[in-house]
Order: structure tokens, then C-alpha cells, then sequence
């Protein structure tokens, strides 16, 4: 089998992409062995189409300038690994030639700002974490009647049903609050905070100017 791969690496013009193209001859071999039925053709023959299958496909990848397309306009296909000589006169290629000068300060701008992302939602996190445990706390610990009053259907509520529905109104506002903190650090119109929360925009002002105080103390007594 070895003989055959290499005539037909040959006779594609595939030299010079060599381990490319034994890479494609094996897949082409395996497909045959799945594939073959003796009843239709001899193996033999069966396997040589599928190896020049896979290898015009190869060329056809590698080598764009032989399209009737490409040749009209004379283009011409340069490998990237082509050796070459660089600005300060030393062996090089045509890959480590390219250049974008701003890749890296992009890298790190994006990395940046991903990771400050990732800090300030964590610290908002916290805060609110902080805020709804000390809410749940306060509503706890407030004094309520011992006589439960029936409501006008003469029922009697629950023992916890109001602090129940009061646990519940504290999350959804904390909810809001949360929603107004990201947008006013985010949002490039931190007013539109206030809107979307149905607020007025000085309430969602004092709503994030604290957080941000809580959260700035957070970090001066981490950083200790």
C-alpha cells in the first residue's frame, strides 16, 4: 500500500505537503475498508478512488492558485511557512512576519476589563447578600400582635403569611436595587437606571452612591 500512496502523492503534486497528504491517504484507506462491497469492484480499485478523492480534495485546499478562477488573475499561492528574511536581515517566515500591533494591548484591555466585570459582580454579590440577610433579620425580630385578625371573610391568616409576604416584597426590591446598581456602573446612560426601575432618578443616585460606598469599604479592608 505504501508504493501506491506514494505514486499517487507524486502525481497530485503533493510533495511538498507530504505528511498532509499521508494523512488523507490513511483516511481514505479506512473509509475503504468500511465502505468496500466485493460485489460491486476489487478492492484494489475501490481504494485508488478513494485515495484520489481525498488527495484533489487536499490540492484543491492547498493549492487555490490552480482554480480557473485563480488563473485568470494569475494569483499565486504562498505557503506561510515559506522561509524568508526579516527586517533585521535573519532567517525568518512569512508567518512570524505578520504582525498586528495592536493585538496586545487589545489582549490585555479585554482581559482587563473581563476580570473587573467578574469583580464588580462579585462585590455586588456580596453586598446584597448582606443587605437581604440584614433585612430578613429586621423583619424577623419586629415586634408583631399575638392576636391574629380575621380579614373581611372572617378568616384567620396564617402565623407567617405577613412575614411571608414581607420577606417576599424585601427580595423584589432588593431585585430593583440591584438592577439600578449595575446599570449606573455599566450603562453608558446611568440615568436610564432609574427608568427602567421606575424610580426617580435622585432615589436611584442614593441607591448606587451607597452601594458603591459599602462596596469601596469592602476593598480597602480586603486590600489590608
Amino acid at each position: 500500500m505504501a508504493p501506491r500512496i506514494r505514486h499517487f502523492i507524486n502525481q497530485y503534486g503533493l510533495a511538498g505537503h507530504w505528511e498532509d497528504a499521508e494523512q488523507v491517504c490513511a483516511i481514505a484507506v479506512h473509509r475503504a475498508i468500511i465502505a468496500y462491497d466485493p460485489t460491486k469492484a476489487q478492492f484494489t480499485t475501490f481504494i485508488n478512488w478513494q485515495i484520489r478523492g481525498e488527495l484533489q480534495s487536499l490540492r484543491f485546499r492547498l493549492m487555490t492558485d490552480q482554480r480557473p478562477s485563480a488563473q485568470k488573475v494569475q494569483a499565486c499561492t504562498v505557503s506561510l511557512h515559506a522561509a524568508t528574511t526579516g527586517p533585521d536581515g535573519e532567517e525568518a517566515t512569512l508567518e512570524s512576519l505578520i504582525q498586528d500591533e495592536d493585538a496586545e494591548a487589545d489582549v490585555e484591555a479585554g482581559v482587563s476589563d473581563y476580570l473587573a466585570r467578574r469583580t464588580f459582580y462579585t462585590l455586588v454579590d456580596q453586598y446584597m447578600e448582606q443587605l437581604r440577610l440584614v433585612g430578613e433579620d429586621q423583619l424577623r425580630r419586629r415586634p408583631r400582635p399575638k392576636r391574629r385578625v380575621p380579614d373581611a371573610e372572617g378568616r384567620f391568616p396564617a402565623r407567617n403569611a405577613e412575614l411571608d409576604a414581607e420577606i417576599l416584597l424585601l427580595h423584589e426590591r432588593l431585585r430593583r436595587d440591584r438592577k439600578v446598581i449595575e446599570q449606573r456602573m455599566l450603562d453608558p446612560d446611568p440615568d436610564a437606571a432609574a427608568e427602567a426601575a421606575g424610580i426617580s432618578k435622585e432615589r436611584a443616585r442614593q441607591i448606587s452612591k451607597r452601594a458603591f460606598r459599602k462596596i469601596s469599604e469592602t476593598i480597602a479592608f480586603s486590600s489590608k
